[in-house]
């Protein structure tokens, strides 16, 4: 293909609909949502109402008979990509790129065994701050997709196509030279942020104002930088510097996804998160109470949430 035509988005959460706003203030023709015919109905009632602005995106339904799309970004919970890759699968021809914008580390191998690896791609969201209540979803930073091959020294085919649509988008957007280690570094964050912001209920301001919370999130991290090292990916405490220069652009009233999925009563995703570290611990001999902990009090959480509907 000459270019990226035709975009589908399966998973209209806040990150989801913030890149969905981006394509389509590009060109509503673009973008489409995958969605169920009882999503859809009720996505249809109402506009989506991003950054003060309305959207009324296109929706197709996963049975319904139409060329494959260029591009599909999945950005759904992990509880829901099997699902979803099930939901794709006619919209999926021979020369379709598939980019998962999911946390963890795990979504791009499941994309593989559904589709094969050769069109998809890596891809991780950082620094975005979008904040999803019902259909108005809210964000001061778009933050940037980075993605790629596993390496690109030179750029493929499919990278260059993803590279020209986000230009055109005005997607901010970095391609690592190494993006398994790019996805390394995004999965310490999540670990990180994410967990520690779920357990203290905590926005943005509090790991930026508060330094107790703020090494907590650390501790949390050090135990993905000890992992990493056991399956040869170069991680160390200048990430989580790295990281620190990032949080201090976000919307300090910003929140991350788990601490949203945990004030909506969702399930979260701390299986892959703190259960993936703990797995990955008792695999390689490396101790992680900080995750033990958290993954604990997440669990009790999500069960406490349960007892109140």
């Amino acid at each position: 293909m000459d270019n990226i035509k035709k975009v589908s988005l399966i998973g209209l959460g806040a990150i989801g609909s913030a890149y969905a706003s981006k394509l389509y203030d590009m060109d509503p023709k673009c973008i489409q949502v995958i969605a169920d015919k009882k999503r859809i109905e009720r996505y249809q009632s109402s506009e989506f109402n991003v950054n003060g602005r309305g959207y009324q995106f296109q929706y197709v339904a996963p049975d319904d008979v139409q060329e494959p799309s260029d591009l599909i970004l999945v950005a759904v919970k992990y509880d829901g990509l099997e699902q979803a890759i099930k939901d794709m699968k006619h919209h999926v021809g021979e020369n379709t790129i598939i980019m998962s914008l999911m946390n963890g580390i795990e979504s791009e191998d499941m994309l593989s065994a559904a589709f094969g690896k050769d069109n998809i791609l890596y891809a991780m969201c950082i620094g975005i701050d979008a904040v999803r209540t019902g259909k108005t979803v809210r964000f001061s930073s778009i933050g940037e997709v980075w993605f790629g091959e596993a390496k690109n020294t030179s750029y493929s085919p499919n990278v260059q196509l993803v590279k020209e649509l986000f230009d055109r988008a005005n997607i901010p957007y970095v391609i690592p030279e190494d993006m398994l280690r790019a996805m390394w570094w995004k999965f310490m964050i999540n670990v990180g942020v994410n967990q520690t912001s779920a357990v203290l209920k905590a926005p943005y301001r509090v790991f930026q104002e508060v330094h107790e919370a703020y090494e907590l999130m650390a501790e949390a991290m050090k135990e993905v930088i000890l992992l990493a090292e056991k399956v040869g990916v170069n991680l160390t405490n200048d990430d989580i510097d790295e990281f620190k220069e990032i949080l201090k652009k976000l919307s300090p009233e910003g929140k991350t996804s788990m601490l949203q999925d945990i004030e909506a009563g969702r399930k979260t995703e701390v299986e892959n998160l703190a259960g993936k570290v703990c797995e990955l611990g008792s695999k390689y001999g490396v101790a992680t109470p900080i995750n033990d902990m958290l993954y604990k009090m997440i669990r009790v959480l999500e069960k406490t949430n349960k007892m109140q509907t």
